[in-house]
Formats: C-alpha cells, sequence, structure tokens
C-alpha cells in the first residue's frame, strides 16, 4: 500500500456496528488510524447516528438490522459499507447497492480492511463508482 493512500483513512470518524464483541475489537484493532464508535445493537447505532457525525459506517447485515442502519447512513450522506458473515449473494450485494451502500465485504476479507476502506475513500475522491 502505498502512502498516499495509507493517509486516506488517517483521522477519519468512524461507526463499526456488529453483534458480535469480537469482531468490533478485531475491526478496532485493524482501523487504529481512525477515530472509532462502536455500538453493539440496532438501537445504540441509530442513537450514535442520529446524534454523531461520521465519515463511514461498518454495518453488520444480521443481527443489527444493517439495512435500516444503511437507510440512516445513507440519509445522512455517510458512507457506508456492508460486513457479512454470508458468502456474497448477488442478492445481498445489489439490495446493498441500490439502498446505497459504498461496498459490501465478506467477515473473511476484515484482516484486509483497511486496505477495503481506502480503495473506497480513493474511488470517491476521484469521483469513481464504489
Amino acid at each position: 500500500m502505498t502512502m498516499e493512500n495509507k493517509g486516506l483513512l488517517e483521522g477519519k470518524h468512524i461507526l463499526i456496528v456488529d453483534d458480535e464483541p469480537d469482531v468490533l475489537d478485531t475491526l478496532s484493532e485493524l482501523l487504529t488510524m481512525c477515530d472509532i464508535d462502536r455500538a453493539i445493537s440496532f438501537a445504540e447505532a441509530r442513537k450514535k447516528l442520529d446524534n454523531g457525525s461520521y465519515d463511514m459506517a461498518i454495518l453488520d447485515i444480521m443481527g443489527v438490522d444493517g439495512y435500516a442502519l444503511l437507510d440512516i447512513a445513507t440519509e445522512k450522506n455517510i458512507t457506508a459499507v456492508m460486513l457479512t458473515a454470508n458468502a456474497l449473494s448477488p442478492e445481498d450485494t445489489i439490495k446493498s447497492h441500490k439502498k446505497g451502500a459504498a461496498y459490501y465485504l465478506p467477515k473473511e476479507e476484515m484482516a484486509n480492511i483497511e486496505q477495503h476502506l481506502n480503495d473506497v475513500l480513493k474511488a470517491q475522491a476521484e469521483g469513481k463508482n464504489t
């Protein structure tokens, strides 16, 4: 990864929503260059989205009603990345895209989250479709 890409995430305010504490811990550890807020439930995430200002939201689909959170994030112009434990299904990918998600990421790819988020930010900065 180039230094140019590495700086895109620096200081970004990111909300991570997942009902599994270990996923929240892993993502927080991988994104130490960001200002991270965490939520373990739909209600907690909704409150944070309503009261906070975020550059990006990483939303689990199952367990926290990720699609409803995606609607809120999209309405607030927050870049949303959907996270799923399930294999990429065409239906979920299309649904995520139509509802405004910038990216759809299987949990097996969490170790590479920094690169994926940088790719999203770089595409946005260049005016490209994510």
